[in-house]
């Protein structure tokens, strides 16, 4: 078992690459002075290592993770330059502004979640419908199907895992706990999608979409995304580096979004010959693996990294 918990970082290099390259001649030279550099979601500390290799003797690097087992992880790292918070990365406004040369956010869930049956992530395994990144707070996806209204929970099917039986299986988890009680197992939840749920796409379990689904809610995960993309705003200095990556359409749309919005000339139209609203991002690179990458590492087929810089205020 100890060896399927492993996790193979995506995007390695290209993201170590892209948050501590500074193309830009006219923005301030980000080797002038001690830098920091934030790994907002620290996993199994792949990206915060390579970063670490290629910091000078004064450079910092903080990392942020709600997971109790990254931060185990993170205890074997004795490089004084590293800290790691256990927070998620919406605590990111909390540094000083205009104090970090880069911010990476990893997004998603690492291997070692969705393999450990304790965790309650995957529909592959018995295990506690649990979800919860931080085991130390909240409340399980358990405890909240236990009590949650139909269209509560269709809703949240439908918005978050794009189901279009999100209607249907929320009903049939609603019975189910009305005549059994609440679910408390991952298989179980599996079995009742599968029981509802007639068609799916070739390959995909009928599960995937309700799973994916009650994780990001239950972690307030793009509610979570959208206040560390704005803090990034406040806390990166000019010329300081945004990387985001994500692994599914709702992550990469908020994103796309959010650079897209905070990369376009602003014009008043009260006053048409007022100079453009300053942009705060210039949008630098999208990329995917390549296919060497996700042959190796099938759990990368879907990532897609996003770059952007902090123009001057």
């Amino acid at each position: 078992m100890q060896s399927s918990l492993t996790h193979t970082t995506v995007l390695l290099n290209e993201a170590v690459d892209a948050l501590l390259c500074n193309p830009d001649a006219s923005a301030p030279a980000l080797d002038a002075a001690p830098q920091v550099y934030v790994d907002a979601t620290f996993g199994r500390g792949g990206h915060s290592r390579l970063i670490l290799s290629h910091l000078g003797p004064s450079d910092r690097l903080i990392a942020f993770d709600k997971d109790t087992a990254a931060l185990t992880e993170a205890a074997t790292i004795l490089d004084p330059r590293f800290s790691i918070r256990h927070q998620g990365f919406s605590h990111l406004d909390e540094l000083p502004e205009a104090s970090v040369a880069g911010v990476l956010l990893d997004l998603g869930i690492s291997s070692p979640q969705i393999d450990n049956p304790a965790r309650g992530f995957s529909f592959r395994f018995e295990g506690p419908l649990d979800m919860r990144m931080d085991t130390t707070r909240g409340i399980s996806v358990a405890q909240w199907l236990a009590n949650a209204e139909a269209d509560k929970i269709a809703e949240v099917i439908r918005d978050y895992g794009e189901e279009r039986f999100a209607g249907p299986i929320a009903k049939a988890i609603v019975a189910r706990r009305q005549e059994r009680g609440p679910m408390s197992s991952t298989t179980e939840l599996a079995q009742l999608v599968a029981d509802t749920v007639k068609t799916r796409e070739a390959g995909q379990n009928p599960a995937t979409r309700t799973f994916q689904a009650f994780r990001i809610f239950i972690n307030a995960e793009l509610e979570e995304l959208q206040q560390a993309l704005a803090a990034s705003l406040k806390v990166l200095q000019p010329g300081g580096r945004l990387v985001v990556i994500s692994f599914h359409s709702l992550e990469d749309r908020i994103a796309k979004q959010f650079i897209a919005q905070h990369s376009r000339e602003v014009y008043d139209r009260r006053a048409p010959f007022a100079p453009p609203k300053v942009m705060l991002l210039k949008a630098v690179s999208r990329c995917k693996p390549s296919a060497a990458e996700v042959s190796a590492n099938p759990r990368a087929r879907s990532a897609i990294m996003r770059v952007a810089q902090r123009t001057p205020a």
